[in-house]
């Protein structure tokens, strides 16, 4: 599969990966970062808007 077919969340991911990895950034603080987001998107996507 092409990144140009992918789903827009597969290349969301791409490109976050490739920022993270551009900046080096240590895995547990991405891991540790990435739980921050998702509860936060987790909250928004309850809530109404």
């Amino acid at each position: 599969m092409s990144l140009e077919t992918a789903s827009e969340e597969v290349k969301l991911a791409v490109d976050l990966i490739m920022l993270l990895e551009e900046n080096q950034i240590p895995p547990q603080t991405v891991l540790a970062a990435l739980a921050i987001v998702q509860r936060d998107f987790e909250k928004k996507a309850r809530s109404p808007e």
